[in-house]
Parts: structure tokens; sequence; C-alpha cells
């Protein structure tokens, strides 16, 4: 005979406890509802003896640091450690300022800037060459997505391409951020840590890039489809995109700065998207963050207007859910509160007498194919010439305009 687990007197009956089968505690039956009822209050004790153990067990087995176990993941995704050891800098590349202090603080930056800097057209012009030598690792780095690869590995790729440009990685050591570029998966909104995580079919990953070349800063990044994902988070996807290329069509001398916001809202809020507040663009020059503040979200109060040698980003964070966020516990990673999934575009922009430049595009001008078309005599490829247009060759003289080559999407 199996004596109840309450009243230890009874015969125990087919009624189990409901928790213990969940937690697979075996042979919790009592005699009646009634006693269940009445030794619920000692018998309880038991489930939280076992949760304990099994916390404990799952602390000892896990990878986390100690700062991080025990927290509440907003989402599913969950970082792997450890981290790899720091990547190393030749020593011949020249370095921003933080990039060996012990807290990776930055003497310049810490200088209250009163106004927004204009550029000078030396200035200009380093500024055009860091940012293209940017996209140059943007999309080398992308070019590597699939599932499989961990974001540790996409950082080895991104550290070596800044490394063959004699470029610093502009994030390493930045207030202490441990690797070369920030990669955001899924609900992670900005400065996701690359880890021991492979990414999997369906993920979506941003890659934030910059680079320090000869005293400046380039800065950009781009979401990507990791393999076939759903339609929700191409939407997300795509409206991120347009809400920026629109928000830089926009930008010229003359224009407040919080018209940015008021054209990405307009596009990402009746499809039900949120923008985050809490992050913005930024100046950028020789300093990696400064003067203006440029924020993504409508009906904001930020003082300013565009003028004439002003360089700063646009870099607009949108959540499928709320805009509210939190942090991982490892004083970087921020996530979507709700769990659901965010995407970024980011380019660095230089305001021009006609409008805008988008310095972290690689600029491109048309050639004459006519020649090319006749001399082939092959009319498929005439038909194509004339349906597709002129093609382009890449050069190194700049443009006024957003409408060049867009960000390439990285497949499996």
């Amino acid at each position: 005979m199996t004596l109840c687990t309450g009243c230890q007197a009874k015969e125990a009956s087919r009624l189990e406890c409901p928790h213990c089968k969940k937690l697979n505690i075996a042979g919790s039956f009592f005699c009646d509802q009634d006693c269940f009822k009445k030794n619920w209050g000692t018998h309880k004790l038991i489930h939280n003896i076992v949760k304990i153990a099994a916390d404990n067990e799952d602390t000892k087995n896990s990878t986390l640091p100690a700062s991080m176990r025990g927290y509440q993941f907003t989402g599913t995704l969950r970082p792997v450690y450890p981290l790899s050891a720091k990547r190393e800098v030749p020593a011949h590349i020249e370095r921003p300022d933080y990039a060996d202090h012990p807290q990776g603080w930055s003497a310049c930056e810490a200088v209250r800037e009163r106004s927004v800097k204009i550029l000078t057209q030396q200035e200009i012009e380093a500024m055009r060459t860091v940012c293209r030598l940017s996209r140059e690792v943007l999309d080398i780095t992308a070019a590597a997505i699939r599932p499989g690869i961990t974001s540790d590995e996409l950082d080895a790729i991104c550290h070596q391409a800044c490394i063959d440009r004699n470029c610093y990685p502009s994030p390493l050591n930045y207030n202490k951020f441990p690797k070369s570029v920030c990669i955001s998966v899924n609900e992670v909104i900005c400065h996701g840590i690359p880890d021991q995580r492979p990414l999997v079919e369906g993920d979506i990953v941003n890659l934030d890039v910059s680079l320090f070349y000869k005293g400046f800063h380039g800065d950009l990044n781009a979401t990507y489809p990791v393999g076939k994902i759903d339609q929700e988070s191409q939407d997300l996807i795509d409206t991120t995109k347009k809400a920026m290329e629109e928000a830089i069509a926009l930008c010229k001398p003359g224009v407040p700065y919080r018209e940015i916001g008021n054209k990405i809202e307009s596009i990402t809020k009746p499809k039900g998207f949120s923008v985050v507040r809490r992050y913005t663009g930024h100046g950028i020059h020789n300093l990696f963050h400064c003067n203006p503040n440029i924020v993504h979200y409508a009906n904001s109060k930020m003082p300013g207007k565009m003028e004439v040698g002003q360089v700063f980003t646009i870099e607009p964070m949108i959540n499928l859910g709320t805009a509210n966020l939190d942090h991982w516990r490892d004083d970087w990673t921020a996530v979507t509160l709700d769990g659901r999934r965010s995407a970024q575009f980011e380019e660095t922009i230089l305001i021009t007498e006609n409008g805008a430049e988008i310095l972290t595009r690689i600029p491109k001008k048309k050639k004459n194919n006519k020649k090319k078309n006749k001399k082939s005599g092959n009319g498929a490829a005439a038909a194509a010439g004339a349906a597709g247009g002129d093609d382009d060759d890449e050069v190194d003289t700049p443009v006024d305009t957003p409408n060049g080559a867009g960000t390439p999407v990285a497949t499996d």
C-alpha cells in the first residue's frame, strides 16, 4: 500500500500534486483533495528545495559570468561565454586616445563642446577616406554571415580587415568595450558583444562597424538576414532602411535636426513599429561621438539646424514591439523589453551646399555601354542593358545624393 504524502496514514489515491509532476518529483500522491489542501503549506517546501537544487546545478554548469547569472532575459537569445581574448592591434597603427587607457576613457571627448564643428576641406577629405574604408570592412564582414558562424568569428574577420587597412577598430576598448565590432542579434537593439553563439537560420543580425584612420573615425551599420527569415522580420528590416534613407534625403543646410526624427517616425509608426529613444545619432570626425545629438523620434525639442561642413550619423533603431529596453549585465548589450526583434541602419553624412553626401557609401559613376553592346553583337546583352540601365563603376569622387549603392544583403 502506498501511503498518502500528506497525512502519512491513509492509502494514497491517484490524486497527484501537479507541481511535483512538472518538477519530475515522483510519488507525490494524496488520499483526497482536503488532505492536499490541508498539507499544502508544508508540502510546497519540497518544490522550493528541488528548484534551488536545480538552479544551483544550472549555475555550476553555466558559461555565463557571475554578474549575469540569475538575470531574467527578456527574449530567447542567450550569450555564450567565455569570450575570446582581446585582439591585438599592431604597434604601427595609429590609435585613438582611449585605446590604451585602462578604463577606455577619451580625454578628447571629455572636453565639453559648445557648438557643432564645421570641418575644413582637408578634414572632409580625411572623413571621406575613413568612411570609405569603413564601408569596405562592413561589406567584407557581412559577406561571411551564414548559419553556423559565431559572432566572435565575424569579429575576427572585421578586426583583420581593419588591420589590413592600417586602421584601428574604433569600438575596441572604447569605454572598455571588449571587441572590434558591435554585433546585435534578434532582440538586441545595439552594442551586442561578439561571443561563441552560432548564428542560426532565421536570425537577423546587425553589424556596427567603426574605424579610426589618420586621426578620424568612420561609422556605419546595417541589419542582415541569416538565411531565410520570416516576413515580419523582413518588413522590419525594409522599413528601418527606408526610414533612414528618407531621413537622409531631407538633410540640407537650414533644416532643423529634429526633422530627422519626424520623418523617421512618419514611416515607422503606420507599420506599428516603435522608435528607440534612448540612443541617438551623433557628430563624428576626430571624435568618435560628439555634437550634434540626432534623435530619431518625432516631436522632439532638439535645437539646432544643419550647416554646410557638419558631419553626423543617422542611425534609427526600430523595434517590432515596445520602444522600452533593458540591459544585460555585461555593461553594454541593450535589448528590447518585450523580447521582440529590433533592426538598425546607419550612415555617416556630410552636409553640403546642395544637400547631403553619404560618406559611408562608395560613390559610383556611369559609363557608356553603347560601344560594348555594339561590339558584343549579343541581342540579349543589349536588351538587358536597355532594361537595366547603364552599368556603374566605383570611383573615389563624392556624390550629393542618398540614392547610391545600397547596403548589400548577406545570404547563406
